[in-house]
């Protein structure tokens, strides 16, 4: 059975030894320097792998709304025509609403007017 080794990519080395030379402080030994390069580079991966993860889980989304199974369109297609009765009795309250207040305003400026 073959390991599973992470290869760093020498773009991921040379980005993370920038950082640590851009932040080196005064008196700080090649050493440290290395270790804060591997610690950035680290970092680096980690935030890679955490994007290609989350890339991963996306397409997985996208390929699950855009192939629905047939069971679940005749589900879609039921709860779309209850949607479109629920609308239709819902939309009449408003409008009864702005009619009824339109009314009361009319008849206070009518009554307020004489």
């Amino acid at each position: 059975m073959a390991k599973h080794k992470n290869k760093t990519s020498m773009q991921t080395i040379a980005e993370a030894e920038a950082v640590a030379k851009a932040t080196q402080r005064p008196g700080q030994t090649k050493e440290q320097t290395k270790l804060i390069a591997k610690g950035i580079q680290k970092g680096i991966e980690e935030y890679k792998k955490r994007q290609k993860s989350k890339a991963r889980e996306l397409d997985k989304k996208l390929r699950k709304a855009k192939s629905p199974s047939p069971k679940n369109s005749q589900v879609e297609d039921v709860s779309e025509s209850a949607a479109i009765d629920s609308t239709g009795r819902r939309s009449l309250l408003p409008w009864t609403l702005l009619v009824i207040s339109w009314l009361f305003f009319a008849s206070y400026w009518v009554w307020f007017q004489s």
